[in-house]
């Protein structure tokens, strides 16, 4: 048996790109079956995939059966599997049930070429139901048609920050454990780590918060990590026992290995399988590499695809091909024609041109010689220096702004920015704008149709609670108010009446002969107590009067003579 491991590198699949379209709709499928063709011609030992195998967070039936067809297909066999694996095959696996994580150790199963995969931010796990965020690749997993690594469980951001000590006995932070895999002499560690938001790895790198951990004997082993980041420009990040990082998410292919100063790893960059869209860098040849390793050495060797679909990228600057040509660039009909005179997409620059016609007559123009259904001219000021923004304040851009075309607001402007900017045109009364707005973001680019019918009633609760809570606060300061005035009454008894009630007592007692007496502030206790006995309630007292009058009459009533 050779000690020579065979690996097929690729990323960023993108399967389901514009899969509804007619003429571009199969184009991803059809190029991710030319990968698993190659696997099979080179008889590799396995495929590394860093990322993005899916296009949309929820992939549709249609993306998911092409694709398990195909690695059922391709992936699926009698032939031996080399490789012994050397971690631990249950090391996450589903949790729940005793089946392996990696599908070729499973008996039910007859894998010929595992497949490794990562998530990326179009495909990464969502969700918060009984077992954890997922996504598409969990569900190839429990199929045991690829082994999905690298998901990391992150605590929130709050939950991160350090203390005003600078102290997080929370903080854990991310730690990658690899797969270890031997095929004779040759020892292989795969590390993973599916995409993180950039804020927040670069939060997890600047307090040394990602941690690899380090088998025994690790200076035997060839180290791979997979990731699938933003590339910036930044000195060694990673730890010198990696021997190649394999870039995904960014789509210009730099497939050659780069060398990082000051380190010992090399950093490649497949790039994506598909364009998705019309830049320059998605222009250049689409690769995929083998990699040989023995020992700790690699040597890889790009692999040109050849089913990607030919897109020509052109910058054609007006005013130098209108004194070159003799071109007035106020006759809109000479600079249409100069513009027809290009075959494919062009990016026209048009500084210092007031009037530009439509560029979608253009387009109109190329429909069935061309595949994009979508502008093929762009009309594109030249850039302007710019200060570098930071990051944490990126620029928000407004469809309002002037100085941009229909075409770069189309290109540029997020879906969170318009509906931001609608929103607080609207002046909503119930629901609130960013709430709002992060669940349309949710419904649009994850395509998760739950966003929005979980938000609403969460807010209409809300709304209950809050005019509950006033009202009990109302019935309470009503209850202590009335509690306060009948504390008063009761303690002003025999001056805290009402005053009808007071005048009619007063003006009874003295029918009886009954003096009033005032004893506010006597310090008499005897005189108030037989005030008290000498008062008597309002009808006992009309009774008294009553029957007094009558004695009265009597008295004076003359006998009979």
């Amino acid at each position: 048996m050779s000690s020579q491991e065979r690996i097929l590198l690729a990323t960023d699949n993108h399967i389901g790109y514009l899969e509804r379209d007619p003429v571009r709709g199969q184009d991803s499928i059809n190029t991710f079956e030319e990968i698993l063709q190659l696997a099979v011609l080179h008889e590799v030992d396995f495929i590394l995939l860093a990322g993005d195998l899916f296009h949309e967070n929820k992939p549709s039936r249609e993306s998911l059966f092409r694709t398990a067809a195909l690695l059922r297909k391709y992936t699926m066999g009698d032939r031996s599997i080399e490789m012994e694996l050397l971690s631990d095959p249950m090391e996450s696996k589903s949790p729940g049930f005793d089946f392996p994580a990696i599908n070729y150790e499973d008996s039910n199963y007859n894998v010929s070429i595992p497949v490794f995969s990562i998530h990326g931010n179009h495909d990464d796990p969502q969700g918060a139901g009984v077992d954890g965020a997922l996504c598409a690749l969990d569900l190839l997993s429990v199929a045991g048609l690829l082994n999905y690594f690298g998901k990391t469980d992150l605590p929130s951001d709050d939950y991160a920050q350090p203390h005003a000590d600078g102290t997080n006995p929370n903080a854990e932070g991310i730690t990658i454990k690899p797969v270890l895999l031997r095929k004779g002499r040759t020892k292989l560690g795969l590390y993973g780590m599916g995409n993180v938001k950039d804020q927040r790895m670069h939060f997890e790198l600047m307090n040394n918060r990602v941690k690899m951990w380090k088998p025994k004997n690790a200076n035997d082993y060839c180290n791979f990590l997979l990731i699938h980041q933003n590339r910036v420009k930044h000195g060694g990040m990673f730890d010198d026992s990696i021997k190649l990082v394999i870039w995904g998410h960014e789509h210009d292919c730099h497939i050659v290995p780069q060398e990082v100063a000051g380190r010992d790893y090399y950093i490649t960059q497949p790039g994506s399988s598909i364009a998705t869209s019309l830049t320059e860098g998605e222009s250049i040849q689409k690769h995929v590499a083998l990699v040989q390793v023995h020992g700790t050495d690699f040597v890889l060797e790009p692999i040109p695809l050849r089913t990607v679909r030919p897109f020509i990228a052109e910058d054609l600057e007006l005013r130098d091909v209108a004194e070159e040509e003799n071109i007035d660039l106020n006759d809109q009909i000479e600079v249409m024609k100069l513009i027809r005179r290009k075959v494919e997409a062009l990016i026209v620059d048009t500084t210092g041109v007031s009037n530009m016609g439509n560029p979608n007559r253009i387009g109109q123009e190329f429909q069935g010689r061309v595949a994009n259904k979508d502008p093929i001219v762009y009309h594109q000021a030249k850039k302007r220096a710019q200060t570098r923004v930071k990051a944490d304040n990126p620029v928000q851009l407004s469809v309002d702004d002037p100085e941009l075309s229909i075409s770069e607001k189309l290109q540029r402007v997020r879906v969170a920015t318009l509906v931001k900017e609608y929103l607080s045109a609207q002046e909503l009364q119930l629901l609130g704008e960013n709430g709002m707005s992060d669940a349309i973001q949710q419904f649009v680019e994850k395509d998760n149709s739950h966003s929005i019918e979980q938000y609403c009633p969460l807010t209409s609760s809300f709304l209950k609670l809050t005019k509950l809570k006033a009202e009990h606060e109302a019935a309470y300061e009503a209850d202590k108010e009335a509690r306060r005035v009948d504390k008063k009454a009761k303690g002003g008894k025999g001056k805290g009446k009402d005053d009808s009630a007071s005048r009619d007592s007063m003006e009874e007692d003295d029918d009886l002969g009954i003096g009033a007496v005032s004893i506010e502030g006597s310090d008499n206790e005897d005189e108030e107590r037989s005030y008290r006995r000498r008062k008597k309630a309002p009808a006992k007292a009309k009774a008294a009067t009553a029957a007094s009058k009558r004695r009265q009459q009597k008295r004076r009533k003359p006998g009979p003579r």
